[in-house]
């Protein structure tokens, strides 16, 4: 997985930390009196609950992982996976397609007990709180786009999810070719989904408008963008701030 976008991190008021959990690498930003280590403890644990109540359903349910479209799952299955399976089936994506921004989020909500302020990022998928205006900066590989634009991000619109995804770069699936796709929404894991389903529809710049126009049809998504080599197409509510 390429980190290169971590480069891009400027925030100089808040504490951070990176975390390893066998698959999953975690940046995490937060402020407040707690130390490094206390909140690396917490995120560590709620990273290793996620990934065991995950791994535990696929032994059963191995369809859940290899899927590239909805599954569904039993009423009384864990919460993490009834999230995964929903949100997944909005957008006609499989539910490991939200598997990094559910992450993000469940290990930001248990920092939040300790924390005012936590970002969480989870290769290249955002779960941010804040108590102030942040800049996102956006990293599409070789775009002349990459590295020059962010997403302005007011306090009152979060806790926001904020995901990505790339058919030229990183290591998660798309059959697209975008250099990026990404979507907000409040629940990280329907951010996640739906940059995955935008994504898959564009080859070509041509195939921007269609990316949108299927983006304009998801239940609960809260603006777009898709960045193809020289073009970019954004809607929603999206607020660009040249870097």
């Amino acid at each position: 997985m390429s980190l290169i976008y971590r480069r891009l991190i400027n925030t100089s008021d808040l504490e951070r930390f990176e975390l390893i959990v066998e698959e999953t690498n975690l940046f995490v930003l937060f402020s407040g009196s707690s130390s490094v280590e206390s909140l690396k403890d917490v995120a560590r644990s709620s990273t290793l609950n996620c990934r065991k109540v995950i791994k535990n359903y696929i032994r059963t349910n191995p369809s859940f992982q290899k899927s590239y479209a909805p599954v569904k799952v039993e009423k009384e299955a864990p919460l993490i996976i009834r999230k995964m399976a929903k949100v997944s089936s909005l957008v006609n994506v499989g539910p490991m397609a939200t598997v990094a921004g559910i992450t993000a989020e469940f290990v930001a909500r248990d920092l939040l007990k300790f924390s005012k302020e936590v970002i969480v990022e989870n290769g290249g998928d955002i779960f941010l709180k804040s108590n102030k205006k942040r800049k996102v900066a956006i990293y599409a590989g070789d775009s002349p786009f990459s590295g020059k634009i962010a997403l302005g991000i007011n306090p009152a619109d979060t806790p926001v999810g904020i995901c990505s995804s790339s058919g030229r770069f990183g290591h998660s699936f798309s059959f697209g070719k975008a250099d990026v796709a990404l979507a907000v929404a409040k629940p990280a894991a329907l951010a996640d989904a739906s940059a995955t389903a935008i994504g898959n529809l564009v080859q070509t710049r041509a195939d921007l408008h269609k990316g949108i126009k299927f983006a304009k049809k998801i239940p609960g998504l809260l603006g777009a963008i898709i960045i193809k080599e020289d073009k970019i197409v954004i809607w929603g509510k999206i607020k660009i701030i040249k870097l």
